[in-house]
């Protein structure tokens, strides 16, 4: 029978669902900004080769995700224009949520669920993989890559955020790993310290934030943008 969930039994369940995957896992979702915790996560269902899809349908991927995304073989991402359904499933579970693959509505926001199972609700929950599935054939898969040619061998080597930047200012991720805190508490802070905002689920620069060096930049390397700070940024 279908499980009704709040904020932290969404949050709980959409771990333990990443985790309990054997075969495959479907992850659809708007937003696309993902926390530590579920990057480690996906990061070991990599390396035992599970079959990973996630669908997004907003276009501002960060430099963070594409960098890192970039890395796992076997997580296949496709764009899904005018998307706006959350549901997360393996081969076992299903989650139908509020709650988006983004930090800030992990941290932040109040959201409900529901949790089906393959089991005791299989008619419930073959509807809602064979949706999954049409959605996946709609959608763009989406081949992310960061690299650069090196002049003197003439091959391909991964790129950093910041070597595409340059030195003098520190991605969020990189800012977060200076100040030794993660990327998503480091946003939280960024946040609440009014050097950003959220306006319909993006995030932008604030005046304070433009004003203390703050640059939000379009990425070269997919669509979307990312944020640059000072090395020295002051919180």
């Amino acid at each position: 029978m279908a499980k009704f969930l709040n904020t932290s039994a969404t949050n709980y369940f959409l771990e333990d669902l990443i985790k309990s995957a054997q075969d495959r896992l479907i992850l659809i979702s708007p937003f696309l900004k993902l926390n530590d915790r579920i990057k480690e996560l996906l990061e070991d269902k990599n390396r035992l080769k599970i079959d990973v899809r996630i669908i997004y349908g907003k276009s501002e991927l960060h430099n963070d995700e594409i960098s890192w995304l970039s890395e796992l073989t076997y997580i296949r991402t496709s764009f899904c224009k005018n998307l706006h359904a959350k549901c997360y499933m393996n081969e076992e579970n299903c989650i139908i949520t509020s709650l988006n693959l983004y930090e800030f509505s992990q941290v932040n926001n109040n959201e409900m669920g529901v949790a089906v199972s393959r089991l005791d609700d299989p008619d419930l929950y073959r509807d809602a993989y064979e949706e999954a599935q049409r959605i996946i054939r709609i959608s763009d898969e989406v081949r992310i890559s960061v690299e650069k040619i090196t002049p003197s061998s003439g091959k391909k080597e991964k790129v950093s955020p910041e070597e595409i930047e340059g030195n003098s200012k520190l991605t969020t991720s990189k800012l977060a790993k200076k100040l030794g805190m993660k990327t998503d508490q480091l946003m939280t802070e960024l946040v609440s310290k009014e050097f950003i905002k959220i306006s319909d689920g993006k995030e932008e620069l604030t005046d304070k934030g433009k004003n203390s060096g703050g640059e939000s930049k379009k990425s070269r390397y997919g669509s979307g943008s990312y944020f640059l700070w000072d090395k020295d940024l002051s919180l």
